[in-house]
């Protein structure tokens, strides 16, 4: 009898078959990210005031300085106020220059935004200011919850134009299957496979039914599903947050979208390095605390060094990337063959909900503007700690089928 490592290690563990799969399965990702984060650019909010056009009548001479100093009331510091406009009255324009107006009313005829030349949102185009404000964030919930929908419709679509794993293959029993698959790889890695190991490929207790209300049952793996479900929730709760938001920590939004982009790259790079010489809960840990802390710190910053609290933002968006690098690999590492593609779609369900919920956070700011970086930053500190009832799998061998325990 052969296992399936044997037959692995004869067929090439990572040739040419595995790199091609690799690569076609980052092509879709890199398309989906263009529309997710696009949402940064296609909400933007310019500076915007009150249409006061209704005293050009009065005075059509009028500079727009001038408009804007007898239609407009003044905030605090200075500036203008962005959803109040003095009310429209029927005098001439001697007697509003030399009494002015006293009474405010809500924009009644729209807004006037400070855009560039020819900029155009969906803020713009639909008035999404004021008091509709809160929309911005709603549409970005909304399309996080389309990802949820869409996952559950086609992920079973797409599951057609990939080769099915051989190993999940023989623990349904559909040996025949995974010989052809084991076949091709071998043909595509230049190996040659010996026919007997083929014929005697076996798994212990190969032929085992499961499916997801499986590990609800099964103590141990509730367990695991529980604690590594939240930790997906808390990763993609502070990715998406941080990532929705980047206009609000004070720099140029094209250049923190950038640098936000731009850090995805290192941190994928060293959660792979520290996966192998920490371990995959030690690194699981580290990173959702140190994400945690980071979105905390933020709240320490005062508001007039936007380019600290960016860094330590970037810092924040760091360790969520390899979080979510790292919950991957842990969380398929934790799951047996048999129930691997239930467990991983678990995870992924609690983290699209977390999608959802990540520009809604925000809007707790009209409770206090700290609430939101304060959520942000203590549910991936307890997700961390959870962690650590995880066992650890680094160099042990994938499980294959659930254990009754």
């Amino acid at each position: 009898m052969s296992s399936f490592g044997q037959v692995l290690k004869e067929i090439g563990e990572f040739g040419l078959f595995q790199k091609r799969l690799l690569i076609v399965s980052c092509i879709p990702p890199m398309f989906c990210s263009f529309v997710t984060l696009g949402q940064v650019f296609v909400g933007i909010s310019f500076p915007h005031h009150c249409n006061t056009n209704w005293i050009l009548e009065r005075g059509p001479n009028l500079t727009e300085e001038e408009q804007k100093n007898l239609t407009l009331p003044v905030n605090e510091d200075g500036s203008f106020e962005s959803c109040k406009m003095f009310t429209p009255v029927d005098l001439d324009l001697e007697t509003i220059e030399a009494y002015g107006i006293n009474s405010t009313t809500e924009c009644t005829v729209g807004w006037d935004y400070e855009a560039p030349e020819g900029a155009s949102t969906f803020v713009t185009e639909f008035d999404v200011v004021c008091d509709k404000s809160s929309l911005v964030e709603v549409s970005q919930s909304i399309y996080m919850a389309g990802m949820l929908v869409g996952s559950l419709v086609f992920g079973a679509i797409s599951d057609r134009f990939l080769p099915e794993s051989a190993r999940w293959l023989i623990t349904q029993g559909r040996k025949e299957d995974a010989q052809k698959v084991l076949h091709r790889a071998a043909r595509v890695n230049g190996k040659t496979m010996q026919e007997d190991n083929l014929d005697n490929l076996e798994l212990e207790n190969s032929l085992e039914s499961r499916n997801i209300l499986d590990i609800f049952k099964i103590p141990y793996l509730r367990k695991r599903s529980f604690i590594l479900g939240f930790n997906w929730f808390a990763t993609s709760l502070v990715y998406f947050g941080l990532s929705l938001n980047v206009g609000s920590f004070g720099l140029n939004i094209y250049l923190t979208q950038f640098i936000f982009g731009l850090v995805e790259i290192p941190a994928n790079l060293i959660c792979l390095v520290l996966l192998q010489y920490l371990g995959r809960r030690k690194s699981q840990v580290g990173f959702e605390v140190f994400m945690g802390v980071s979105c905390l710190v933020v709240l320490a910053i005062p508001k007039d060094l936007p380019a600290l609290t960016t860094t330590i933002a970037v810092l924040g968006k760091f360790c969520a990337t390899a979080s979510f690098t790292a919950a991957y690999v842990y969380s398929a590492e934790l799951y047996p063959t048999s129930l691997r593609n239930n467990g991983m779609g678990l995870n992924s369900t609690c983290a699209r909900v977390a999608g959802i919920l990540a520009p809604l956070v925000w809007l707790l700011e009209m409770f206090h503007y700290t609430v939101p970086m304060v959520i942000y930053g203590t549910i991936p500190i307890f997700a961390g700690i959870l962690c650590l009832l995880l066992p650890e799998t680094l160099n042990v061998e994938l499980q294959d089928h659930a254990e009754l325990k």
